[in-house]
């Protein structure tokens, strides 16, 4: 596919993988090899040069510094109004009926916020106890060690990861029902100060993000500072280091599963237990949050040995907007639908027996694909490494592993996967994942529109990640994703878009 006759006859350069005994540069440069990529191989010259390019600031996302600033104020704003309007309004919009009212409103909000969101000693322990807890399991249980991609800003080198949010999983949920039955910590606690928490929430992803910038800017924590615009804000958002740690444990891959989805797991199971002692049983539609956000949890831990192969890994700086999202805005916004069905009676959100079972199936089904698609193409670039390392960790979704995969091979030095899922759409698993996440937000019913916010924000991401995901691929690979996107015609829906 690099050279002209593959360039016309793509299925020449559709390779499935063989094991060879050294890695010719020639051969990857013209798109003829087969070979494994080995841990700390680099790629190509060519694969030099666009990783250099890419590791360079080029232009600004996210609106810029005006953007940047917009969302680092107005995210928080917005999550206390959103909460307001759930935990006392029953999730109606409330707003100022006239100019003279403006300041009565804004006392009003100040006084909700005050009332139920003051960041109580109760709420400091609990959140901080949490994190504190989830570092120390992350530091010290069993698990898999595994190595990331060979990373660009490193000299290419590979990072160690201890991957054992599985064991981490499992004894957070033995730990959670022995506090709750000897009354130590009752789960319904959570969900009755949510506001309490969610304040104590953003004042420590602020508070982090502060401090690993600080560390890395001074001190290199988490590497060389590099991708710099010279704008603080902007830098800021986007972080300056890329993997800062303690010990053995990556703080960007602890972040993005230790607290935020065992968080929200709490949070729905903390809803289904006082929804029984209230009212002496648990509906279907909250059960469905506990049911979701278990398998999602569940999901992360048990493929937590893929996440050093992805994007957000090896490529995203750890700055604020991973930071914020993943310790307090994942936690406390794609749960509305647990605190709406907290707040109102049963009789506004239940769902007949066939929404029950539409609801039930677009979840399942749409996790089982979005599970296997991640794991092919993990386990691909893991193979390609030679560093795949088999794990049967519950559920094991069928064809999760591609046996003799097709791929196109790149003048970079890497290859594209065009098997399995990934034949159908370049992003198979954002389609999946967002049906998932469809299924949270219905879940409330149709009462606000507000129990629609991790849906309808999904979206907004998984659009504005794909177009930077595929902007940066087609400076990466050149006339390689050129081919790639004539294999694989369509971005999200297949045989659609």
């Amino acid at each position: 596919m690099a050279t002209s006759t593959a360039t016309q006859a793509p299925a020449a350069n559709l390779r499935s993988r063989k094991s060879e005994s050294t890695v010719n540069s020639d051969n990857i440069a013209n798109g003829q090899s087969t070979a494994l990529l080995k841990i700390n191989a680099v790629p190509t010259e060519h694969g030099q040069e666009m990783d250099k390019q890419l590791d360079e600031h080029q232009s600004y996302e996210f609106g810029g510094p005006v953007g940047v600033t917009a969302m680092m104020v107005g995210f928080p704003l917005l999550m206390y109004y959103l909460w307001i309007c759930l935990w006392y309004y029953q999730g109606q919009f409330v707003y100022p009926t006239s100019i003279a009212d403006i300041k009565p409103f804004l006392a009003r909000m100040g006084q909700h916020i005050y009332d139920g969101a003051y960041p109580t000693k109760f709420a400091i322990k609990s959140y901080l106890g949490l994190t504190v807890v989830q570092l120390f399991f992350a530091a010290v249980l069993p698990g898999v060690d595994q190595r990331g991609l060979p990373v660009p800003s490193l000299n290419y080198e590979t990072l160690p990861y201890k991957c054992n949010a599985l064991a981490s999983w499992y004894v957070s949920l033995v730990l959670s029902f022995v506090l709750h039955k000897t009354g130590i910590y009752r789960l319904p606690w959570i969900i009755e100060h949510f506001g309490e928490l969610m304040t104590v929430a953003l004042i420590t992803s602020f508070t982090c993000s502060f401090l690993i910038e600080i560390g890395g800017r001074l001190f290199w924590w988490g590497g060389k500072p590099f991708r710099l615009s010279g704008v603080w804000v902007y830098d800021h958002f986007m972080g300056v280091s890329l993997n800062p740690r303690i010990g053995p444990v990556d703080l960007k891959m602890f972040a993005e599963v230790r607290v935020p989805w065992v968080l929200l797991f709490f949070i729905a199971l903390s809803g289904a237990v006082k929804q029984y002692e209230d009212i002496g049983r648990v509906t279907y539609n909250m059960a469905h949050m506990v049911l979701a956000t278990g398998l999602y949890i569940n999901a992360c831990a048990k493929g937590e040995q893929m996440i050093p192969q992805t994007w957000d890994m090896f490529h995203e700086k750890f700055g604020w907007m991973l930071i914020f999202w993943n310790m307090a805005g994942v936690p406390f916004t794609y749960c509305y639908p647990v605190i709406y069905m907290t707040r109102s009676a049963t009789s506004t959100y239940e769902f007949s027996l066939v929404g029950k079972i539409l609801m039930f199936v677009t979840l399942v089904g749409g996790y089982c694909i979005f599970d296997a698609a991640m794991a092919q193409k993990s386990t691909f670039k893991m193979q390609q490494q030679g560093e795949y390392k088999p794990r049967n960790a519950f559920p094991v979704i069928p064809g999760s592993e591609i046996k003799e995969p097709k791929y196109i091979q790149t003048k970079h030095g890497n290859k594209l996967l065009i098997d399995g899922w990934w034949v159908y759409a370049r992003k198979i698993n954002y389609t999946a994942d967002w049906c998932q996440a469809l299924t949270w937000g219905l879940a409330a019913g149709f009462n606000t529109i507000i129990t629609m916010f991790y849906p309808i924000f999904f979206l907004a991401v998984l659009t504005h990640r794909c177009g930077r995901d595929f902007e940066k691929c087609a400076r990466k690979y050149g006339e390689d994703w050129e081919e790639y996107c004539r294999v694989v015609k369509y971005k999200f829906i297949p045989g659609i878009y």
